[in-house]
C-alpha cells in the first residue's frame, strides 16, 4: 500500500510517520510498502527497513508536483496547513494553501491516485464561531468567524463533494485544540494552550494572552494521531450522509490546565507563566465553542483523553522521554 502525508514536516506529519513506520500497517488496510513525506521543506525520512520512505519538496498548489506525489496512492492523509493566526494576517496566504491548496491536491488524487484512494483531511473546530447554542452537536452549522475557519470549512465541503461523486474516498476530522504540542511556539491562535504546559515543565518561561476563565476543547497528539489512522480505516459507509466527523475531547479552562501543570510538577512550574493580554487572539480564541456532543465521533469509536491530567503525562511520557 502507498500512503501520502502531506504537511509532513509538521509536528503531526512527524508523529504520523513515526507512528506508521512503527506499526508497519494500517490495520485493516494492510501492509504500509511506501510512505511518501510531502512538504514544503524537506521532511525527515527516518530509515526503516520494510517501508520505502521517500521525502518530497513542493508547493501544495503545483499541479503538476502533487501528480507525481500522489501517483497510485491508496491513503492520503493531508495535514498542511497555514494556522489560525497566521491566515487571519496574510489572506491571500491562507487562503491560496488552506483552500486552493486542497482543492489542487484532490484533483491530483482524481487524477493520478489509486481508484478509491482514502482522503484523510484535518479540519478543526475553527468552523464554528460566532453567536452559538451552549453545546455543538454533528448537525451544528458552521458559523466560522476566521479566515482560517472559512477555508477549513469550505475545504470541509470540498472534500464531501468528491466523495460524493466518487472522485476520492474522503474522511473529514475536525480536531479540536491540540494540546500539548511538542516543540517551540507557532502562529496558531491556540499555541499558548500548549506553551503554558510545555515550556514550564522544560524550566522555561511562558505568556498566557487570554483570560484564566477562557474555555477550550482539548486532545492530545496521541489521540489525535490514533484518530488520523482509525479514519483512514473506517468504512466509508459508516460516516453517512456527511463525511464530516468531530473528534471527541474534553472541555478545561485555563485556570483547570494551570493546576494540573501544578500537580505534575509543582507550585514552581506554575510560576513560571505570566499573564500579558492579546485581545488579537482572544478574539480568536474565545469565538471558538467549547462544548461539543460528539455523538457520531463516539459512534464510529474515536477515543479522547481521560483528563487534563492524561494529557500532561501522555507529553510527558511521549516527548520528555518520560522526565
Amino acid at each position: 500500500m502507498r500512503v501520502v502525508i502531506t504537511g509532513a514536516a509538521g509536528f503531526l506529519g512527524r508523529k504520523l510517520t513515526s507512528a506508521l513506520l512503527a506499526g508497519g500497517e494500517l490495520t485493516e488496510l494492510g501492509a504500509v510498502e511506501t510512505l511518501v513525506l510531502f512538504d514544503a521543506v524537506a521532511p525527515d525520512a527516518p530509515a526503516s527497513a520494510d517501508i520505502d520512505v521517500v521525502s518530497e519538496t513542493g508547493d501544495i498548489t503545483d499541479s503538476a508536483r502533487l501528480a507525481s506525489v500522489v501517483a497510485g496512492a491508496d491513503v492520503v492523509f493531508h495535514l498542511a496547513a497555514v494556522v489560525s493566526s497566521a491566515a487571519e494576517e496574510d489572506f491571500e496566504l491562507g487562503m491560496r494553501v488552506n483552500f486552493d491548496g486542497t482543492r489542487a491536491l484532490l484533483e491530483a488524487c482524481r487524477a493520478h491516485a489509486s481508484a478509491g484512494v482514502r482522503f484523510v483531511f484535518a479540519s478543526s473546530v475553527a468552523v464554528f464561531g460566532g453567536e452559538l447554542p451552549a453545546v455543538i452537536r454533528d448537525d451544528t452549522a458552521v458559523t466560522p468567524q476566521s479566515s482560517y475557519g472559512t477555508e477549513k470549512a469550505m475545504a470541509e465541503l470540498l472534500v464531501n463533494d468528491y466523495s460524493r461523486r466518487g472522485f476520492v474516498d474522503g474522511r473529514v476530522i475536525r480536531l479540536p485544540t491540540i494540546v500539548v504540542r511538542p516543540g517551540r511556539p507557532n502562529k496558531a491562535a491556540s499555541s499558548f494552550a500548549s506553551s503554558i504546559i510545555r515550556e514550564p515543565l522544560q524550566q522555561e518561561t511562558a505568556l498566557c494572552p487570554v483570560p484564566h476563565d477562557t474555555r477550550l476543547f482539548v486532545l492530545s497528539p496521541r489521540r489525535v494521531i490514533e484518530s488520523l489512522q482509525h479514519a483512514a480505516v473506517i468504512e466509508a459507509a459508516w460516516f453517512g450522509a456527511s463525511r464530516t466527523v468531530m473528534l471527541p475531547g474534553i472541555t478545561v479552562s485555563v485556570s483547570e490546565m494551570i493546576d494540573a501543570l501544578g500537580r505534575a510538577a509543582g507550585e514552581a512550574a506554575v510560576g513560571r507563566i505570566s499573564d500579558e493580554p492579546d485581545p488579537g487572539v482572544e478574539a480568536i480564541v474565545t469565538s471558538w465553542p467549547a462544548r461539543f456532543e460528539t455523538t457520531k465521533g463516539d459512534r464510529l469509536g474515536f477515543q479522547w483523553d481521560r483528563d487534563i491530567d492524561a494529557i500532561i503525562e501522555a507529553f510527558v511520557e511521549d516527548d520528555l522521554a518520560g522526565r
